[in-house]
């Protein structure tokens, strides 16, 4: 049997722009990714703090040291430039294997760099 679980995540991260006119997905700093271990076109769920939203898209790479957490496409309508949002990757796996399983968690400063 296979389960879904947890994988890794960048919590509690700011939203830098919202670009409504894109085709859609999140574009994520690469420090920011490899500090989760979030992959480019990895599927992740957006979790908004300041308003609840919650949505599934893909990662984008952005420019590394850049900082930058983009909302792009419809995703955008979801978050305001400023929220917190918390970034959430899952993985399938055995049973047993996911007992053991140790999720990558990255804690970005205020600034989304990686201390």
């Amino acid at each position: 049997m296979n389960i879904e679980v947890f994988k890794s995540k960048i919590h509690r991260v700011k939203v830098t722009q919202a670009e409504l006119h894109y085709v859609g997905s999140i574009t994520i700093d690469e420090d920011l990714m490899d500090a989760a271990n979030i992959i480019e076109n990895e599927k992740v769920q957006i979790v908004n703090i300041n308003n609840g939203e919650r949505l599934e898209t893909y990662v984008i790479k952005g420019e590394r040291g850049s900082g930058v957490v983009c909302l792009n496409g419809p995703a955008a309508r979801k978050v305001q430039v400023g929220d917190i949002v918390i970034v959430i990757s899952y993985a399938t796996m055995s049973f047993e294997e996911a007992k053991n399983f140790q999720p990558t968690v990255a804690f970005p400063d205020e600034n989304n760099r990686i201390v």
